[in-house]
């Protein structure tokens, strides 16, 4: 399973790689970091990620218009939205744009596994 991470902090692109080297991932690799969605489609485009973590707040390229762009390219591609927004709305969208989870942050180390691990079945 190869994974593409997509926040403009670079903390937490750092943070979600980390967890993606935890054994109940052992499978997962991290294939991309990209800190907007601009990136994001050029890497998705590059290395075919089957799961894609997305930040909902970035700059150039946001997250809703990014899920809309990939998976007009590349709709077998499983996202889960990443994000601090609390607008439920928002979360809504993504998920209706096809987004397949929503993981509020901040998030637990733990919390993150069992979503990735979720999207990856």
């Amino acid at each position: 399973m190869k994974l593409l991470i997509v926040d403009d902090s670079n903390i937490i692109r750092s943070r979600i790689a980390r967890v993606a080297l935890h054994p109940r991932l052992s499978s997962m690799s991290v294939v991309g970091l990209a800190k907007n969605g601009v990136e994001a489609v050029k890497l998705c485009a590059a290395n075919r990620p089957d799961v894609v973590t997305m930040d909902l707040t970035m700059p150039e390229m946001d997250g809703i218009a990014c899920i809309q762009a990939l998976l007009a390219r590349h709709p077998a591609t499983r996202i889960l939205v990443v994000s601090a927004l609390s607008d439920k709305s928002t979360a809504i969208e993504a998920l209706k744009k096809g987004a397949m989870g929503f993981l509020h942050k901040p998030f637990s180390d733990e919390q993150l596994v069992d979503a990735l691990i979720e999207l990856a079945v």
